[in-house]
Order: structure tokens, then C-alpha cells, then sequence
């Protein structure tokens, strides 16, 4: 962002909206571009494609113009929501535009009927993690990710 652009002025020109498939690729370039933020094998455009339709609504992006500047992939099992690859343009951090992903992707959780929400944060993401603990989420130190490849 320029020094002399006004922050406030710009958060104004941001419009959230639920993640459309064409959204795919740049949120994918997103993710991609952000530290902290791991892609996987389960991450191609086809396999988000299946997500998005299994979870219409949840996932949720935030854009400047016509750029995406923000994205977070949620979803539910039908008992725990799940949130993925919240991600921020540099550019546009700082807006609380995480923050508001994130409540947007929760409330459209709530409305499916889940009351508890699962991240996966890396254990080197420093900045996740503080970004997530303000937030008000905890640590779950009686558990810990497992996965297996199929």
C-alpha cells in the first residue's frame, strides 16, 4: 500500500462475498503467496470445486476491485466446522479483513447447525497463531493433527 493511501478509506472499498469456483485460481495464487499457508495434494481446482459445492456459502473472500485480496475455505461434516488457507494480500492486511472471513465463514456454520469449529495452524506460523489466539481460539493440547494419504 502507498504511504499516503488512507487505510480506512480503502477497507471501504472492500466487498466479502461467498468463494465462487471461479474464485479458484486466485485464491489458490493467494494461498500460495502467503506464509503459512500450505497447499496439498487435496487442494487442486477440481478437488476445491467438490468442496465448494459440498459446502455452499461457507467459504468466503474478500475483494478490491476486481482483485482478491482475500480468502478463507470452510466447512462442515454435518457436526464440526472446519476453516482452511485464511490468507491476506500484504497490500491489505492490517483492515481486519481476516477477521471478518472468518465471522462471516463461522455465522454460515452456525446457520448449518455446527457448534465447533477445527484449524490447523503450523507449528512455525508464528503470525497464524497470533492471529488466531486473539481471535479467541485455543490451543488444543490434549490433541494433535493426524493424516494419512489414501
Amino acid at each position: 500500500m502507498p504511504p499516503c493511501e488512507d487505510s480506512a478509506a480503502m477497507s471501504e472499498n472492500i466487498q466479502f462475498r461467498s468463494m465462487r469456483t471461479a474464485d479458484l485460481v486466485e485464491a489458490r495464487r493467494l494461498w500460495a503467496e502467503s506464509e503459512g499457508v500450505e497447499l496439498a495434494e487435496g487442494d487442486s481446482i477440481g478437488e476445491l470445486m467438490r468442496y465448494l459445492s459440498r459446502n455452499p456459502e461457507a467459504s468466503q473472500v474478500a475483494v478490491a476491485g476486481s482483485r482478491l485480496v482475500g480468502a478463507v475455505l470452510a466447512g462442515h461434516d454435518g457436526r464440526r466446522g472446519l476453516l482452511y488457507h485464511l490468507a491476506v494480500a500484504k497490500s491489505h492486511r492490517g483492515l481486519s479483513i481476516g477477521r471478518e472471513l472468518t465471522t462471516r465463514s463461522i455465522e454460515v456454520l452456525q446457520r448449518c447447525g455446527v457448534r465447533r469449529v477445527l484449524i490447523l495452524v503450523a507449528r512455525d506460523n508464528d503470525m497464524g497463531r497470533e492471529f488466531w489466539l486473539k481471535q479467541g481460539w485455543e490451543v488444543l493440547a490434549f490433541a494433535e493433527p493426524m493424516g494419512l494419504d489414501i
